[in-house]
């Protein structure tokens, strides 16, 4: 049996080969141990090793800032082992709380994320306990979804895995739908112009727009007629879509437009807490051409986005369950 000499650290107990300057486990400064004093908390001690093992000193350096917040906001419960999305404070497998120093380090990690740029996102409204978080948009590309890309919540069970794309496309911010199942939905401004099978959104409620319901009034091959109301003559039909991708309530126009709102109009949704009373209108116009209007709604009227669209400032959209602002920053 050989023995190597060293010292004991006086803060951590880590066994350090002579001529340690510091502890490799704690950094603590071992100087003033190797002359004995008890200031240092260490002494000189013996370790015995079989077959006397060479010792092998670590001479990894502490992470930096930058890596220490970036293992903060990729935090692990130390219970069980469960990834914990930035934002939450206690594990949701176990209910474990995440350390302070790591939910101060993911603090000051979304800090920097808040540096100014070319644009950022504001979550105004989401399900994760994080309203008014910001993402700075300062890349080429800010994948958002639930569970691939820079921009994540997980939680949100109507976003796709990887939902959308916001690009700088000639110096213009663009939103980019990635193909998700729910789409994008971009508060709309005054009156836009909406094609059949567009989508938008109402308070919580969601609509798309049909053509008119095909003529079926002839008869049978006995020439029986089926028996019915009166049918009128109808512009175009709204229809309101389910959870799970079912259809509701459908209200065929028997003029030019449809007024939706809490109370007093052609579609009335009286307990939609965020319906107001005349919230908006889809008309139909001599042209054919058709046309949605936000009749100046308190929480707005949004129309989901075909392939890509331009945003600015003050732009307001909704990914899934989350509701995000756009600010211009440069």
């Amino acid at each position: 049996m050989d023995f190597d000499v060293g010292i004991a650290c006086g803060e951590c107990d880590t066994f350090n080969p002579m001529g340690t300057p510091s502890c490799t486990a704690c950094g603590q400064s071992l100087a003033l141990a190797e002359t004995g004093s008890s200031a240092a908390g260490g002494a000189v001690a013996a370790n015995a090793e079989v077959d006397a093992a060479p010792v092998s000193v670590s001479t990894a350096s502490p992470p930096s800032k930058e890596e220490a917040m970036e293992q903060a906001r990729n935090y692990v419960c130390r219970e069980c082992s469960t990834p914990v999305p930035s934002g939450h404070k206690f594990c949701g497998t176990c209910g474990a709380a995440v350390p302070p120093e790591v939910v101060e380090l993911r603090t000051n990690y979304f800090g920097t994320m808040q540096t100014p740029g070319k644009a950022r996102l504001i979550l105004i409204r989401g399900d994760s306990g994080v309203d008014g978080l910001s993402y700075m948009l300062q890349g080429t590309e800010h994948i958002a979804g639930r569970e691939d890309g820079q921009i994540l919540f997980p939680d949100d069970q109507w976003l796709s895995p990887r939902h959308a794309n916001f690009v700088y496309e000639g110096g213009q911010l663009v939103v980019r739908d990635e193909g998700s199942l729910n789409g994008v939905y971009v508060r709309v401004k005054g009156s836009v112009g909406l094609e059949l099978d567009d989508a938008f959104l109402c308070g919580e409620q969601l609509f798309r727009l049909d053509a008119a319901p095909e003529d079926t009034a002839g008869p049978d091959p006995d020439q029986t007629y089926f028996y019915s109301s009166p049918r009128k003559a109808y512009g175009f039909c709204l229809t309101q879509l389910l959870a799970g991708g079912g259809e509701g309530l459908a209200h065929c126009a028997t003029g030019s437009s449809v007024a939706i709102g809490r109370e007093d109009c052609d579609i009335n949704f009286p307990t939609d807490v965020y319906m107001s009373g005349s919230h908006a209108k889809v008309e139909v116009g001599g042209d054919g051409r058709f046309t949605l209007t936000d009749n100046g709604s308190k929480n707005g009227t949004y129309l989901r986005v075909k392939g890509s669209q331009p945003l600015g400032h003050g732009d307001y959209l909704f990914l899934g369950k989350q509701l995000l602002r756009v600010e211009m920053t440069a």
